[in-house]
């Protein structure tokens, strides 16, 4: 790093955004078919345009969704349903365009008595931790996620009753010595009725969103942008096109982590693309709880139908307590990135995903979130020698 000061910025999205609302689907369909059958193997892809939501991908179950209303469902629930948001989820056609797993894919992954689990598709993850919150999480992304979050929470309990459910946020920290000190910018961009003025838009979203999530790190000279374009009455997937997937540095850490390009929303466990970039976090997170190091990342690598990862990286970024080699090692014997036992030890064939599909995949106080334990940080720093 050039300089021990400078500005970092993170972005995250409502609920309502139509690539988070595309991944929502996608999980809410993965969760019903979990629930029916632990064994589904579910890639599942969702689009949404004007008047439209399109399902693909491949999926092998024993259970059954009825797709139509579980997409209204979602809808529904996100809070599209006026029909002056010229998306609604009465009147929104759902088309589905779902086959069966590939056989090719199929038997590389499945296990019997002769052969373990592969991984589901070849690929690199990555996860990361670091003291910077009590989550271990990046600031910037942390607080644009609370501030997202925060749109939402004032716009369904009636706080701000004009508000529509597409919404973006962006924080840009200020670092002196590595360290955040105060936010420098924050932009809200919020979708709102007409007929609002965009001055009492501004004070309101400052007062009952802005400064409420960023307390001390808010002040007098905090820059403030609210809907920069002057007005955001047409959102949602009527203006601006949705896919599942398209969002996944908001997914994990802001930017500030590394990302290996795949996505999560829809995917089942088998998928390294998922459940080895929770458990990658998981380990990152331990280590750093551990106090083996202040900032830690974590990359591994896989081919398709192998189960033993092709290779395991741990950088501390200059941060580590005991020598790197060391930490290397405690991760070797501690844990297992093979795909069964990563599934088996975050616990991941339940029907826990949608709740993932907006607001982060990391850095969330949820009980079903169980990538974000610690349980092995005791273990990690009395086998450190600390």
């Amino acid at each position: 790093m050039s300089s021990k000061n400078y500005l970092f910025s993170s972005e995250s999205v409502t609920e309502g955004h139509p690539d988070k609302m595309c991944d929502q689907i996608s999980d809410a369909i993965l969760d019903e078919l979990l629930r029916q059958d632990p064994k589904s193997r579910v890639a599942a892809e969702t689009a949404a345009g004007a008047g439209l939501v399109l399902l693909m991908g491949e999926i092998t179950t024993k259970g059954y969704v009825e797709f139509q209303k579980l997409v209204r469902d979602v809808i529904r629930d996100i809070g599209y349903n006026k029909p002056d948001y010229l998306f609604d989820y009465r009147t929104t056609g759902v088309l589905s365009s779902i086959v069966e797993q590939s056989p090719d894919i199929s038997q590389g992954v499945d296990s019997d008595a002769d052969k373990e689990q592969g991984a589901g598709d070849q690929g690199i993850m990555f996860g990361f931790a670091t003291k910077e919150t009590p989550e271990l999480m990046p600031m910037p992304i942390m607080l644009a996620h609370k501030l997202a979050r925060k749109l939402s929470e004032v716009r369904k309990n009636g706080t701000l009753p004009y508000l529509r459910p597409d919404g973006k946020t962006q924080v840009s920290l200020e670092y002196k010595d590595y360290k955040p000190t105060r936010v420098h910018t924050v932009v809200i961009a919020n979708q709102h009725d007409d007929n609002v003025d965009q001055a009492k838009i501004k004070a309101d979203v400052v007062e009952h969103v802005v400064k409420p999530v960023l307390g001390d790190m808010y002040d007098d000279n905090t820059i403030a942008h609210v809907n920069g374009t002057g007005k955001f009455i047409l959102g949602g997937p009527v203006a601006d096109a949705g896919v599942t997937g398209r969002k996944i540095i908001i997914d994990t850490y802001g930017g500030r982590g590394h990302h290996g390009g795949g996505a999560f929303s829809g995917k089942d466990p088998s998928k390294v693309d998922r459940s080895g970039a929770y458990f990658a976090r998981y380990v990152a997170k331990n280590i750093v709880a551990a106090g083996l190091a202040d900032q830690c990342e974590v990359q591994i690598s896989y081919v398709i139908g192998v189960a033993k990862p092709l290779s395991v990286f741990v950088d501390t970024r200059g941060t580590a307590k005991i020598p790197v080699e060391k930490i290397e090692e405690l991760v070797k014997d501690n844990f297992s990135f093979k795909p069964a036992d990563m599934i088996e030890k975050l616990d991941l064939l339940r029907p826990i995903y949608r709740n993932t599909a907006a607001y982060g995949h990391f850095g969330r106080t949820e009980p079903e979130f169980t990538w974000e334990k610690t349980d092995m940080a005791g273990k990690l720093r009395s086998e450190s020698g600390l």
